[in-house]
Formats: structure tokens, C-alpha cells, sequence
């Protein structure tokens, strides 16, 4: 007999979703089952589930009805034949990130390079994503998921299955200052340093030895939250004075050694240069935000500066088990979340949470 479970399903793009019992999927080979105990609600979801197939064509959405819920922790409840280090009640984070597994790029071992890429529950980047839904047609907002052995990152007992849904923005910034070389000592500036991906990028790079963190914002309030977190961090008010003017002087002129950009549709490319002024020699830019106008980037002095700009998509299942690691050993301060939980049936009264969220400090949860 076929078990059942509760699952919140969209029906009609840009309608609330819907609560229905749908089988418990099967395990294949190299496949686990996942008991979801903590779904994260991001940011990002409503303008998905509403507007994604208008605004961006050219990144797949799953067929209706789906199954959404991107960021999942949970405990293994069955595995797959050829499953060998993964067992029954292990508790994991499962990376959303799946690939086809045999193109050029999945050969090489860079899976998120990818043509078919696919974020499960989510949305996809190729014409293959398609397949790939089909093959993982279950998110977070259903109480169990299959997903490949390889995608999982193992949660110590130290971490909460709330945080640990929390794993998808953050292992996007940590990822993010991997690609800048970020390294003990160096100083970074965070462009939207309130904001979820901000946030992330701050509490990562405070666990990496930065020595000084400047972050930007609009909400005094949140930046006064930022710098009460600890001494290495200087908030920036945007619209007062420019950015690459406070961090220049702050620095005797030499500049930060990074930027991570994380600010979101709205913001005029003007920010963006802005912080980008505020880069040393050689410094690099890394952009995992979604600004949406053309940055104006004169090749020039990029050369002769030896800047980059470089653009950051996720993270690896390594980069997630990384920062586990780093939270289960203290440097990584997982506690500054404040959770907002929702049980499944609440789920769209999540998505209303999600938009009157305290910025990046607000962890908003669907609880199976």
C-alpha cells in the first residue's frame, strides 16, 4: 500500500497554494528519503511562483502542480541500494542544487556550470531543468523529498533544523567570498549588509578572521542590530555620503579587499559603482545580488586597476558542509537568527511573513 503525505502544492501561477496528499516518493539507488523537519521561506519565492515565467523566460519553472520549498533540513529516513555513507537518522541539509551529471561541466566536477542546473523546488537555468524536475519533483513545503546522496550536507546536533534551512543564502555568500580569496585579516565591504544574503556574508566572512567589515543599508535600525554584533563591523547609511569616499578615508586611502554585492532589483546601478570605488589594487567584486539595470564598467581602469567583477551562482555541497563545520565549532554564530515558524498549512501565510520581515535577521520556517 502506497504511503501518503501533506504537501503544499501551487496549482496556478501567482495563486496561494494549496495543502494536498500526494504519495510518498520512492528511493532509487544512489538516492536518500528525507523527512523535512524545517523548510525555509527565502526572500525570492513570490516573485518565482509570480512573475518569473514573465520577467525571466529563459530560467524554467517546474510544471504545475509543483511541490516548492527550496532550502529543506531534515532526517534521513530511508536510503537508496547503493547508498554507503549516509545512514537512516542522519540529520542533513539537503543542497537544492542538482546537475545532469554527465555533460562537459559535471565531468569536470563543476556541477553548478551545468547547462541543465536546477535549483529543486525552485527554478532551473537550461533547457534540460525540465528533466531534472521531473527526476526531484519534491521541495521543502512537502513533508518528505528524495534527493542524491551527494547533495546532502550532515547537520551537527549543535544546529537547529531552522538554521539549517538558512544553509541555501548562506552557503551563497560563503561561496561568494571563496571566489573573492577572502582570508583571515583582510576587510571586506557588504553592499546590503541588512539583507538576507548580507547578513550571511557578514556572519561568514566574521568567521573567516576578517578584520573589518563595512556594510551598507537604508534602515538605521538594522544597521544599528549590525553593528551591535560585533566591534569589526562599520555600518554605512546609503544616501548620505558616498560609500567609496567613507571606505577610502576609513582605510588611509588603500581600500577594502573585497566586495560582496548582494542588493536587489531596485537598486540603481549607481550604488553598485559606488562600492565598486571602494576596491583596492587588485581587489575583487562579487556579485550575488540581482540588480537589474546595466553596471556601466569602463575596461580601462578595471585593467589598470586589476579589479574583477564576477558574478556568483550557489554553492557546493563541500562549501555547505564547510560552514556546518564552522557553526558546530563556534566561529560560525548561527544564534543571530530570530525564527519566525509556520506550520505547512500556514504556508502562505509565511509569504506574507516573508515580506514584513526584520531584513536579514528574520528566518522565516514552514515546521513539519
Amino acid at each position: 500500500m502506497t504511503k501518503s503525505m501533506r504537501a503544499a502544492r501551487l496549482h496556478v501561477e501567482g495563486q496561494p497554494f494549496q495543502v494536498d496528499s500526494v504519495a510518498v516518493p520512492e528511493v532509487r539507488p544512489t538516492d536518500v528519503l528525507v523527512e523535512v523537519k524545517a523548510a525555509g521561506v527565502v526572500p525570492n519565492l513570490r516573485n518565482v511562483v509570480t512573475h518569473y515565467s514573465q520577467w525571466f523566460p529563459f530560467l524554467p519553472l517546474p510544471r504545475l502542480p509543483a511541490i516548492y520549498g527550496l532550502d529543506s533540513a531534515g532526517v534521513v529516513s530511508a536510503v537508496g541500494s547503493q547508498v554507503r555513507s549516509v545512514k537512516v537518522g542522519d540529520r542533513v541539509y539537503v543542497n537544492p542544487g542538482l546537475s545532469c551529471g554527465n555533460c562537459t561541466a559535471c565531468r569536470r566536477g563543476e556541477h553548478i556550470n551545468c547547462t541543465a542546473y536546477t535549483f529543486q523546488g525552485y527554478f532551473g537555468f537550461g533547457p534540460g531543468s525540465q528533466q531534472i524536475f521531473e527526476d526531484y519533483p519534491y521541495g521543502g513545503f512537502g513533508q518528505y523529498l528524495t534527493a542524491p546522496a551527494a547533495n546532502l550536507v550532515k547537520l551537527h546536533d549543535s544546529i537547529t533544523f531552522e538554521q539549517g534551512a538558512r544553509f541555501g543564502y548562506l552557503g551563497t555568500s560563503y561561496s561568494a567570498l571563496r571566489k573573492a580569496q577572502f582570508s583571515p585579516g583582510q576587510t571586506l565591504l557588504v553592499d546590503g549588509g541588512t539583507g538576507t544574503l548580507g547578513l550571511g556574508a557578514i556572519m561568514l566572512a566574521l568567521a573567516m578572521g576578517a578584520s573589518k567589515i563595512f556594510a551598507t543599508g537604508r534602515n538605521t535600525k538594522l544597521l544599528e542590530k549590525l553593528g551591535s554584533m560585533d566591534p569589526r563591523i562599520v555600518p554605512i547609511e546609503l544616501g548620505k555620503h558616498p560609500v567609496a569616499e567613507i571606505v577610502m578615508q576609513a582605510t588611509e586611502g588603500y581600500g577594502v579587499d573585497a566586495l560582496i554585492e548582494t542588493l536587489g532589483p531596485n537598486a540603481p546601478p549607481a550604488t553598485v559603482l559606488d562600492a565598486f570605488n571602494a576596491l583596492r589594487r587588485g581587489g575583487k567584486a562579487i556579485n550575488i545580488g540581482g540588480v537589474a539595470e546595466p553596471i556601466p564598467l569602463e575596461p580601462f581602469p578595471l585593467m589598470c586597476m586589476q579589479k574583477s567583477f564576477i558574478g556568483s551562482l550557489w554553492f557546493t555541497t563541500a562549501e555547505g558542509q564547510d560552514m556546518a563545520d564552522m557553526a558546530h565549532a563556534g566561529t560560525l554564530d548561527l544564534g543571530v537568527f530570530e525564527h519566525e515558524r509556520f506550520s505547512l498549512e500556514q504556508v502562505n501565510e509565511a509569504l506574507e511573513a516573508v515580506d514584513k520581515r526584520g531584513g536579514g535577521f528574520t528566518n522565516v520556517v514552514i515546521m513539519h
